[in-house]
C-alpha cells in the first residue's frame, strides 16, 4: 500500500492537528504535524476505514532507533490489520543512543522520564488529545520496536491508566517502570537478539509479571512461540519468541492485533 505524505500548511500551537481535516473515513496514513514547545512534530495517522461499534480504537505505534514513521507503518501494518482503529507513526528526533549511535544523529525516543524535557511524553499527550478530540477514539494502545518499545515501557510507566494494553518488541522493562499500574502486556522478542540481549528482555518480564500480579508458570497460548502468563488483575504478560535477532518479525503484527482485541473492554 502505498503511503500518501500530505504536508500540513499551517502549523498550529498546541495539541491541536494542522492536518488531516479531510473526510472522517481515511484509508492511507497522511502526514499531520504539531508544534510541541515550539518545535514541529509530525506522525503518520490512519483514520479508520470502517465503522466500527462505538468510538475507535487508537494505537500509537513507535519506530526504532533510526527508523522513520514510514518504517513503521510498512513494517507494523495496524492501519491495514484493524480498520475500525486509528492508528498513528509517530516520527522521531535525533537522540542519542544507549547501545548505539552515541553522538545522536539518528531520530529516536527519550529513554527515561525528565529526559529532553519530556520532549516525546508531551508529543504524545498532545497527540492523545488532538485525536480523541477528532474522532472520539475510545481505548488507547501502544506498540513498538527496539527503541520504540522501550518508549512503550515508559508511557506505561508515565501515563498510568491511559493505556489498555502495551506491545513493546525487542526492549526492556526496567526499574524506571517500577511506577508502572497492571496493564495486559505483549512482549516480542528474538532468542538470538544481538543488541537487546534475550536475556535481559526475560528479565524484565519478572518486573511485569509483579506488577501485573502474574503467575510464574506460563501456558500456551495457542500461537507457536506464544506464551501467556495469567494474572490476577486481569492484565496478563503475553510473550511470542522468535528464532531470529533483532529485527521486528513479519508475523509479530498479526498476533499483536489478536492481542489488543482480545484485551478490549
Amino acid at each position: 500500500m502505498t503511503l500518501c505524505l500530505l504536508l500540513a500548511l499551517s502549523p498550529v500551537e498546541g495539541p491541536a492537528l494542522s492536518a488531516v481535516e479531510g473526510p472522517a473515513l481515511l484509508g492511507d496514513p497522511e502526514r499531520a504535524v504539531w508544534t510541541v514547545d515550539g518545535v514541529e512534530r509530525e506522525a503518520l495517522v490512519a483514520g479508520p476505514s470502517k465503522k466500527g461499534d462505538g468510538p475507535p480504537p487508537l494505537v500509537f505505534v513507535w519506530h526504532g532507533h533510526g527508523g522513520t514513521m514510514g518504517h513503521a507503518a510498512r513494517a507494523f501494518r495496524l492501519h491495514e490489520l484493524w480498520a475500525e482503529a486509528v492508528v498513528v507513526y509517530p516520527q522521531g528526533l535525533p537522540t542519542p543512543g544507549r547501545l548505539t549511535d552515541p553522538e545522536g544523529r539518528k531520530a529516536g525516543w527519550q529513554h527515561g522520564a525528565g529526559e529532553q524535557g519530556d520532549r516525546d511524553l508531551k508529543f504524545f499527550d498532545a497527540m492523545l488529545g488532538a485525536l480523541k478530540e477528532k474522532h472520539g477514539a475510545g481505548q488507547v494502545f501502544s506498540a513498538g520496536h527496539s527503541n520504540g518499545g522501550a518508549f512503550t515501557y515508559l508511557l506505561w510507566a508515565e501515563r498510568p491508566r491511559v493505556l489498555a494494553a502495551i506491545a513493546p518488541s525487542g526492549a526492556v522493562a526496567g526499574k524506571a517502570h517500577r511506577g508502572a499500574e497492571a496493564c495486559p502486556v505483549f512482549h516480542v522478542a528474538g532468542e538470538k537478539d544481538p543488541l537487546v540481549k534475550f536475556e535481559w528482555q526475560k528479565r524484565g518480564w519478572g518486573l511485569v509479571r509483579s506488577i501485573n500480579g502474574c503467575e510464574e508458570t506460563p501456558k500456551p497460548w495457542g500461537e507457536p512461540g506464544c506464551e501467556i502468563y495469567a494474572s490476577s488483575k486481569g492484565a496478563p504478560l503475553l510473550t511470542y519468541v522468535h528464532p531470529g535477532g533483532h529485527e521486528f518479525p513479519k508475523e509479530a503484527p498479526a498476533l499483536i492485533l489478536k492481542f489488543f482485541q482480545a484485551s478490549a473492554k
